[in-house]
């Protein structure tokens, strides 16, 4: 899948510039690690603007429910 450009906002920059990392990799990770709402106090935004953010970069976002004693792996390609 090939990478799209986006028109980041100077709030995204800030938020990269203060954080040393581009937003496509900080976000999946905080928010796979935090939860939506600590990502987005992390990062200093609401959760509707980190929504937004990801909606903007194409970052999925999905809950899963699993049984006691299973667990989820997510792979990333590369």
């Amino acid at each position: 899948m090939a990478t799209q450009r986006i028109r980041k906002t100077k709030l995204m920059r800030s938020v990269e510039e203060k954080q040393g990392r581009q937003l496509e990799h900080l976000v999946p990770d905080l928010v796979n690690e935090m939860g939506m709402s600590r990502a987005a106090a992390q990062l200093g935004v609401s959760p509707a603007t980190l929504g937004y953010w990801m909606l903007k970069m194409g970052i999925q976002y999905r809950r899963v429910a699993v049984a006691d004693g299973e667990t989820i792996e997510v792979r990333r390609p590369g």
